[in-house]
């Protein structure tokens, strides 16, 4: 008879739980931070990558892996090479990684106008502090991009759509300029997601999405991922294992599940946003709506070129860009007055989400750095969700004629 063992063994150490022999429908959550081996020699094998498997999730997780492998499918659908992915934290945890990957003391790197207030951020405030420069150009404008490029240039970074003024980038001409100079074309693509544009069939050599907004879809989730060549990937695997940036087992799970309702929830909302953005652009109280289904705006042309189409026409994304006269206040009173839509910095969620630009979004950037990006301090950036279109609009419009009334000062009387 074996020894029998004591009480907190036992507790310590329960029946393994049965595997079985079909596979689920729903995805599995492999909670573990670690995995067990017969030996220490598989152990050490699995652990310096020279046999397959799992052994810390800080280095790899499947439920992770999963979540990765399901956003490099999306992207890599027409892809000219394989396509592999790995999923961080957070998305600024993805940018991070991709800099510290490919940078060094004394590279330099060539980013857009506007971009993303914590890619600004970390550009400006924290790679500085270890050797790497940086140049913002407007990335429409081709021939200040090429004349920013240097011989230490080595990523060109943009965005798909930029993020508040939603720009569409000319991915095929950075492309060629990046080529050119040795550097890497790296495409933000978290506002267009693939289901507008796949970055990598037009030169791309890294896609990054903030998987905490559209991928996820539901506002219950933080992550980020990069997809690209598989040997451009496992470069960031290794930086990512080392930095500690990896995606828990918990919240890959929510986002791969949001991947399976994409293509429909993002539909729904670029077909709203048309409607909202052409509704909004005609109250008197507006300055300016950047919205590319628009057609004046510098966008529209490129959009068409760039993004995908359905039966409803061309997919020109779900956020939209009021600005209202009366500069910063008039911004943050027109958010403040939204009743439906609720004041957030997330975005590609069910719900309408509305955010003053200046104070909150790109709070990072100055006032010099707000007009050269063409921002408006009033600027309000709506992340358009899955409600009735005329619903969002009753809602502004209450809050933008709110904006036209004059305001009383001091005590009335009877």
């Amino acid at each position: 008879m074996p020894r029998r063992r004591g009480e907190n063994t036992r507790a310590a150490h329960p029946p393994s739980p049965h595997v079985p022999e079909r596979p689920g429908l729903g995805q599995p959550v492999w909670r573990s931070a670690a995995w067990g081996f017969d030996s220490a020699a598989e152990h050490a094998d699995v652990v310096t990558g020279r046999s397959g498997g799992y052994a810390y999730s800080r280095l790899d997780n499947p439920t992770t892996a999963s979540f990765a492998a399901a956003v490099a499918a999306l992207e890599g659908a027409a892809a000219p090479e394989d396509v592999a992915g790995q999923a961080y934290s957070s998305g600024m945890a993805a940018i991070t990684g991709v800099l510290l990957t490919f940078l060094r003391a004394g590279s330099h790197v060539v980013a857009p106008l506007p971009v993303s207030g914590g890619t600004y951020s970390l550009l400006t405030k924290v790679m500085s502090r270890f050797g790497v420069s940086a140049d913002f150009v407007a990335a429409g404008d081709l021939g200040a991009v090429r004349a920013a490029v240097r011989g230490t240039t080595k990523i060109v970074l943009v965005e798909t759509l930029a993020n508040p003024t939603l720009a569409v980038a000319d991915i095929r001409g950075l492309y060629r300029i990046a080529r050119a100079a040795g550097a890497l074309l790296i495409v933000d693509s978290t506002l267009a997601t693939p289901i507008l544009c796949r970055p990598l069939e037009h030169g791309a050599d890294l896609v990054v999405h903030s998987a905490t907004h559209f991928l996820g879809g539901h506002g219950d989730a933080t992550g980020g991922v990069v997809v690209g060549r598989p040997a451009l990937i496992e470069r960031l695997r290794e930086v990512r294992a080392d930095i500690g940036g990896s995606l828990s087992p918990d919240d890959a799970f929510l986002l791969r599940r949001g991947l399976e309702t994409l293509t429909l929830r993002v539909r729904r909302m670029c077909s709203t946003a048309m409607l909202f953005a052409a509704a909004v652009a005609k109250h008197p109280a507006v300055r300016r709506v950047d919205y590319p289904g628009l057609p004046g705006h510098p966008g529209n042309e490129p959009a068409r070129r760039l993004f995908d189409s359905g039966p409803e026409g061309t997919r020109y994304g779900a956020c939209v860009t009021v600005t209202p006269h009366g500069g910063y206040e008039a911004g943050l009173a027109l958010a403040g007055g939204l009743r439906l839509a609720a004041v957030a910095s997330s975005m590609g969620g069910a719900r309408t989400t509305a955010a003053h630009v200046a104070s909150a979004t790109h709070h990072q950037l100055d006032d010099d750095a707000l007009a050269a990006a063409r921002i408006d301090p009033g600027a309000v950036r709506f992340s358009i969700g899955l409600e009735d279109a005329e619903d969002l609009i009753a809602d502004v419009t209450s809050a933008l004629d709110a904006l036209r009334m004059p305001r009383q000062v001091g005590p009335t009387r009877a």
